[in-house]
């Protein structure tokens, strides 16, 4: 298994360099800054996140000012309380993208937030306080507990959101293929602990973040990330 320094050289290799590859690191933000945020920006990430699951992000978008209008600001325990009338309005609604079964996913994760803001203060303070040794149980929380927020769909939300983590897409998992970690996309409970181990490891040896790990290991793989 290379070393990040080793995975540095080998994604610099392939990008023209160095200063290029840090160039492409992620932006993420500190903890203190994930808890200053609102729980309505909380549910519009996670919104968002699921609305371009499966979707082109570029219609996500350019229509989000218009979700932004029809769900008024995402005020978590405004939407816990959707009915069926809101449902209805919504399902008309030519401001967003009418996906009956996506937007109900707002109810349940309003839901969700308003139970950990009872339990942490707020949904953002969970998420910042969510210890990095432990990322793939908040993501088998999000899993659990929200709605549509399995897979890459939580993993996305939670890098556009600033928290520290990382994505598993597909050059990703052929990076970590190739070096040994697991032998296919990480869906079980035993693959996931492996690589949760190796990116402690790789933070403890580097003292890079998760969110740039990932992107080496995505860019390590060659021209087509």
């Amino acid at each position: 298994m290379r070393s990040v320094d080793e995975l540095f050289d080998l994604a610099a290799g392939f990008r023209g360099g160095r200063d290029i590859v840090e160039d492409m690191m992620p932006d993420i933000k500190t903890p203190n800054e994930i808890a200053r945020l609102s729980d309505d920006r909380i549910l519009a990430g996670m919104t968002k996140a699921v609305f371009q699951a499966g979707f082109n992000w570029k219609v996500i978008e350019n229509k989000w000012p218009g979700f932004e209008e029809a769900f008024e600001g995402f005020v978590p325990v405004r939407w816990k309380f959707m009915s069926d009338d809101d449902l209805d309005t919504l399902l008309k609604d030519t401001r967003i993208v009418r996906n009956g079964m996506k937007i109900q996913t707002i109810r349940d994760n309003a839901i969700l937030l308003c139970d950990l803001e009872d339990e942490h203060g707020s949904a953002a303070r969970c998420i910042a306080d969510w210890p990095m040794e432990d990322f793939a149980g908040l993501l088998a929380m999000l899993h659990q507990r929200g709605s549509r927020l399995g897979g890459s769909t939580a993993q996305y939300f939670l890098r556009f959101l600033g928290k520290d983590g990382w994505v598993m897409g597909r050059d990703v998992v052929a990076a970590l293929v190739r070096e040994g970690v697991i032998e296919k996309a990480p869906t079980g409970k035993a693959a996931q602990a492996k690589v949760q181990a190796v990116f402690t490891h790789w933070t403890e040896e580097s003292g890079r973040p998760y969110a740039h790990i990932s992107r080496l290991l995505a860019l390590s793989t060659g021209p087509n990330y």
